[in-house]
């Protein structure tokens, strides 16, 4: 666990070879945002072979660099049932989620009604308040009757609570929750200093995740490994990486040191994450973040460690479970192979389409419908309230683009499936190509049975 923890925080002998990602947000929607020139790399490539793929796109050609395993695209539907796929050249007919679009984020913007974008702070402020109450009520109930046989239960709902005042946090952090950046910013750090998240240092990290979402080395969270970088770490390390429940309690120890290849920490103000002009937002978030953990060391004097066990970091531990399962869900295990881009096959609609949403029953409206990712994902100003209302308007435009989720019971226990399947198959990228699609390590023996 040490060693994971440590190659987690780039600390081992892992090289630095990307480039630093955008960090600039425009808030004109419809304006091209940058891209990347191509990475020069290394041409070997052990399990995949490059080919160009063209295709007709509203009567212009274009031609991409894509790198697909040898053996093929072997996927899975989200019933385990092995299928085939019609390959990266949309041969036979078949839809190719790699191919560029034919439609304009503008057009997408276009298809939402504008009452979609209108920021509500006394309905966000209700939300809030909501969150708030049923957290000290399910903590009050939990301590009144202190029985064996009421903890469980209050530990999975109250984790799911503490996860539900993050996605606020969340929206705080992408000014959706008002137009008014004092009250975001207060309401944000109130909420993210309650689960122990840095507000700002996570804030401008997130940023940093749309704004690249998609991109195969700048993305932020949960981006792929290059076949090199992957094929660098000590075997025991890849295994863990992909052995559950070790890659969905990441999250506490990416925010201390963030992942291979990618240094710095969102709680120091001169990470790589931020620019010098951030540094009394940094130094702001990292204070509230002391504040709160010194008063958890206070009450679990006063209450005792165990008693602040069961009510506070069980939870806890249930949030960042939930937290990591939901953004890792929102970009892997799609039944279908989705593709990663770099250099100029890059774009944001491109990286943004890459992404899907989720139905989670009962819990889609406990954590502020965060499922509806696709538009969230293009259009961050929108408030969580509209989100779902925005998609159903955006779905003509997205056509195939967009994949409807499996439909959930109650509990999603469907999407646990899904999860495991990833962990089997989703690996690495090669070193090479401007389109890429995870591969499958054949050492992992254990992972193929």
């Amino acid at each position: 666990m040490a060693s994971w923890v440590l190659s987690e925080c780039g600390i081992g002998p892992l090289p630095r070879i990307y480039t630093r990602p955008t960090t600039g947000f425009s808030s004109n929607n419809n304006t091209n945002f940058s891209k990347f020139r191509p990475l020069q790399v290394s041409k070997a490539n052990n399990l995949g072979s490059s080919l160009k793929v063209s295709s007709g796109l509203r009567e212009k050609k274009w031609s991409v660099h894509v790198s697909v395993p040898l053996s093929g695209n072997v996927i899975f539907n989200e019933d385990g049932v092995e299928k085939e796929n019609g390959g990266g050249g949309g041969g036979g007919g078949e839809f190719d989620p790699g191919t560029p679009p034919p439609f304009k984020l503008s057009d997408i913007r276009a298809a939402i009604p504008k009452h979609c974008w209108v920021k509500d702070p006394w309905r966000s402020m209700s939300y809030v308040v909501r969150d708030v109450a049923v957290v000290f009520g399910l903590a009050a109930v939990a301590a009144y009757f202190n029985n064996w046989a009421v903890w469980p239960l209050y530990w999975f709902a109250q984790g799911t609570m503490f996860w539900a005042l993050f996605v606020l946090g969340h929206e705080c952090g992408h000014g959706s929750f008002s137009n008014n950046p004092k009250l975001n910013s207060v309401v944000g750090h109130f909420l993210h200093s309650s689960v122990l998240v840095p507000y700002h240092g996570w804030r401008i990290s997130h940023r940093i995740h749309h704004q690249n979402h998609g991109h195969a080395e700048n993305d932020e969270s949960w981006h792929p490994l290059s076949e090199k970088v992957y094929k660098s770490l000590p075997f025991p390390i890849r295994a863990m990486r992909f052995t559950l429940p070790f890659p969905m309690i990441a999250f506490p120890f990416y925010l201390w040191c963030r992942s291979p290849v990618k240094k710095g920490s969102h709680y120091l103000p001169d990470s790589d994450l931020f620019v010098p002009s951030e540094r009394k937002d940094v130094l702001t978030s990292t204070a509230c973040w002391t504040a709160m953990a010194a008063l958890l060391g206070y009450l679990s004097f006063q209450l005792g460690h165990l008693q602040m066990l069961k009510l506070y970091f069980i939870p806890y531990w249930i949030f960042v479970l939930l937290l990591d399962l939901v953004t890792y869900l929102h970009h892997h295990c799609h039944e279908d192979k989705l593709p990663w881009y770099r250099g100029k096959e890059w774009s944001y609609l491109r990286g943004g389409l890459t992404t899907f949403d989720r139905d989670y029953g009962w819990i889609n409206n406990i954590h502020h419908d965060i499922g509806t990712h696709v538009i969230h994902h293009l259009f961050p100003q929108i408030p969580h309230y509209h989100l779902i209302e925005a998609t159903e308007a955006a779905k003509p435009v997205l056509g195939k683009y967009y994949r409807e989720p499996k439909k959930s019971l109650p509990l999603p226990f469907h999407l646990l499936g899904a999860l495991t399947r990833s962990m089997k198959k989703d690996h690495y990228v090669s070193d090479t190509g401007d389109v890429v699609y995870y591969q499958a390590d054949p050492r992992l023996k254990g992972f193929e049975k």
